[in-house]
């Protein structure tokens, strides 16, 4: 098998766009849960955050028993759109949805509970909008947090491997992501290839961590 950097491509791919929808849901996930009963609060964050506690096997089994062709939802695509889910790369950003979620959610979560409830109330008695007290005023106090949720789910999926490699498998130039490549090189005692990809990763994974301490003493300083 030849050198090729489409496991590079893949990867950056599926984490941009898994950590684009982790964000979103992540965001509103905190921002309505934050405001619940505790029992219901205690509830509801004990179901997003299990992930964090199951392997990842396990949450690719998960989603594969939804998306398989013979799954109720694996064939109403099939019928529909005539393809499957499984063995596809969009498969993989489906199961760093899974995996990273948590990440997002318990982060932001976190820097939601600290703001100041006060300034929310005085916005209110303001008569300005819901809408506009989220955008406007919760999330750019707490963009540290999003920062770092975004950077861990990014990382996160970047890396992973045990649910994308059931959902997306190994197909040269089509699936293989940086991790799936790395244990293929292994399985094959390819280990030259397979360290090039273990560098490749490193070096991405240092620029990341980089970003982050470069944008948290720019938070500081203001």
């Amino acid at each position: 098998m030849t050198f090729t950097l489409f496991p590079l491509f893949n990867s950056l791919r599926i984490s941009s766009i898994a950590t684009f929808l982790t964000f979103f849901l992540g965001i509103f996930a905190a921002h309505y849960i934050v405001r619940l009963p505790k029992l219901w609060k205690g509830f509801i964050d004990s179901i997003l955050t299990i992930p964090l506690v199951l392997p990842p096997t396990v949450i690719g089994f998960l989603i594969l028993s939804m998306i398989a062709p013979r799954s109720p939802l694996g064939a109403w695509i099939k019928d529909e759109f005539a393809t499957t889910l499984t063995m596809k790369w969009q498969a993989a950003i489906l199961a760093v949805v899974f995996i990273t979620l948590p990440l997002m959610y318990r982060t932001v979560r976190s820097s939601f509970e600290a703001f100041d409830q006060n300034i929310l109330h005085a916005a209110k008695t303001l008569g300005l909008s819901n809408i506009y007290i989220f955008w406007r005023i919760l999330l750019p106090n707490c963009k540290s947090g999003l920062v770092a949720g975004i950077v861990l789910a990014f990382a996160r999926g970047l890396g992973e491997y045990g649910a994308t490699s059931m959902v997306a498998g190994f197909i040269q130039n089509r699936t293989a992501t940086i991790s799936t490549t790395v244990a293929y090189y292994w399985q094959t005692s390819q280990d030259a290839l397979a360290m090039k990809w273990v560098l490749i990763n490193l070096c991405i994974s240092f620029a990341v961590m980089l970003t982050v301490n470069f944008f948290e003493k720019r938070t500081a300083a203001t």
